[in-house]
């Protein structure tokens, strides 16, 4: 059981990373404590796995055939290459870094399945423009009631409240559903640990980096892209959650990190163009693009090296 200590860091950068996907922009708004969102995200991220983390794991164990040897080293790629990226405080993909690890140990072994690969990138692309429209709709939509029904001051503080943390709870929940299977999906491919344990495994994980380290990377997104006043922070939010939960529905891991970007670049886009800080979506453009190639190399050359 050593070899899933991988997957282990893995879940640990993910949450140190995602965690700022979920509260990210309600903690830079000042709505919500930080120590707060750390903790209700930990709490949903465990349910979220638990409850339907299982319905990703095919994607990622089948996407080539793994050995439970080979699947240690696939997970330290990801990790590795996640661990980076959040150090320099850029939000990334973990489901980019563990597909590209999986690809990358597939070339050695020369059986990749890249015939999964297009609905896995179609998903990818497809997510950060879901949140983005998704957060185009609900500004207008729920600020049409938003604006009509709710006009004293002091009841819209408590809506965009109660609204944060509600979709921030969401949220935490559909990362869970969504992104455990990048975490341990490979060790269940692998057959070393059931869906369940891989999912309780990858959810206390992800929990253990959301609580230790995700402070950098929420800073990046709830301020940097582009200010948000409290309702856009509470759209932004929702917007990432949907698109997550649906995507899990589907059966594919995708980035919050791109969602929760679509949905902040949706709302800045609202306010006007020029609100968006367009040198940190160009960072953040790069890192989603070295990501999976990054981890692939990793892996390749791990596997190389040890096995």
């Amino acid at each position: 059981m050593w070899k899933i200590i991988s997957g282990i860091f893995l879940g640990w950068t993910l949450g140190s990373n995602d965690s700022a996907n979920i509260f990210g922009t309600g903690v830079a708004a000042k709505i919500i404590k930080y120590r707060t969102a750390i903790i209700l995200i930990s709490i949903f991220v465990i349910l979220g796995s638990v409850l339907e983390g299982e319905k990703c794991f095919a994607t990622v164990g089948k996407l080539s055939y793994l050995t439970p040897e080979s699947a240690f080293w696939v997970a330290l790629a990801a990790g590795i290459t996640m661990f980076m990226v959040t150090y320099i405080a850029l939000p990334c993909s973990t489901s980019q870094a563990i597909i590209g690890a999986v690809l990358g140990a597939g070339m050695v072994s020369g059986i990749p399945d890249f015939s999964r690969l297009y609905k896995i990138v179609a998903c990818w692309i497809l997510a950060p423009i879901s949140a983005f429209i998704f957060s185009f709709i609900l500004y207008h939509f729920i600020g049409f009631f938003f604006e009509r029904y709710i006009t004293s001051p002091q009841k819209r503080s408590v809506f965009i409240f109660w609204g944060l943390l509600f979709a921030g709870c969401f949220g935490a929940y559909a990362l869970g559903s969504n992104n455990v299977a990048n975490v341990t999906g490979v060790y269940v491919g692998s057959g070393l640990i059931t869906s369940f344990e891989g999912a309780l495994i990858g959810g206390l994980s992800i929990a253990s980096g959301v609580l230790t380290y995700s402070k950098k990377v929420m800073t990046t997104v709830g301020k940097e892209i582009t200010h948000l006043d409290e309702y856009s922070a509470f759209i932004a939010e929702l917007s990432e959650a949907v698109t997550i939960e649906i995507f899990t529905q589907v059966g594919v891991p995708v980035s919050t990190s791109q969602a929760i970007v679509g949905g902040v670049v949706g709302v800045g886009l609202i306010k006007g163009a020029e609100t968006v800080n367009k040198r940190t979506l160009m960072e953040i453009g790069i890192g989603w693009i070295s990501t999976p190639i990054s981890a692939g190399i990793i892996s390749y050359f791990l596997i190389k090296l040890f096995m």
